[in-house]
């Protein structure tokens, strides 16, 4: 399965237009849009894809225009509407346990992340046997890899030199809103950076890394 970057812009809590709390005119001006870059899988790309076009999609609509196999579709959809609430792509009504074929889906425009890229996470379908799980985990880990990475080459790029401690305080403070990568996990990716010439340890304390340009 593949992945697609996708540019997306929330809009903000809606209101009717020209409508105050009180139902008066209101002269406040509707929030900034937010834009992000939604990092998703193949079979999310081609559900929020249909958003583009319209408000609102049942599971049945959804369904029946991307002929997505029904496992594959249930778990996309759950990835995209869970989480909290904020952090939801998709909004599902009614917020029943399992997905029904008359339940509605739209865009949650509240949606809200300090992260410009957001990396949608694939879920574990329900009735998925030990090798699938074994298989999302992997992918989930593997996501996550490039994530932790890609956190370490950012801060190490704006600091030039950092201490080890000083440096996994940071990746985990960047990523927390994501996951909690373990001080063991970072160390891995820190020496993989290493390895690949990202960084380099100081000769004078190999606790210490430098950004190599």
């Amino acid at each position: 399965m593949g992945s697609a970057d996708l540019n997306a812009v929330f809009f903000g809590p809606r209101r009717e237009e020209g409508e105050g709390k009180d139902g008066a005119s209101s002269s406040t001006s509707p929030p900034a849009p937010r834009k992000h870059i939604i990092q998703v899988s193949t079979y999310q790309m081609c559900v929020l894809l249909l958003f583009n076009n319209r408000e609102k999609l049942t599971y049945e609509e959804i369904q029946s225009e991307t002929d997505i196999p029904e496992r594959d579709l249930i778990r996309a959809l759950q990835s995209l509407a869970m989480g909290k609430a904020s952090q939801r792509i998709l909004i599902r009504y009614p917020k029943t346990k399992e997905i029904e074929p008359n339940h509605v889906f739209f865009v949650n425009d509240s949606f809200t992340s300090k992260l410009h890229r957001v990396k949608i996470q694939t879920v574990a379908a329900k009735g998925e046997s030990e090798p699938e799980r074994r298989e999302t985990r992997s992918k989930v880990d593997e996501d996550r890899k490039h994530e932790i990475e890609a956190a370490v080459v950012r801060i190490m790029k704006a600091r030039k030199r950092m201490q080890h401690n000083t440096l996994i305080t940071e990746v985990t403070e960047q990523l927390k809103s994501r996951f909690l990568p373990s001080p063991v996990i970072i160390k891995k990716r820190i020496e993989s950076l290493i390895e690949r010439e990202y960084l380099a340890r100081t000769p004078e304390d190999r606790k210490t890394y430098t950004y190599v340009a």
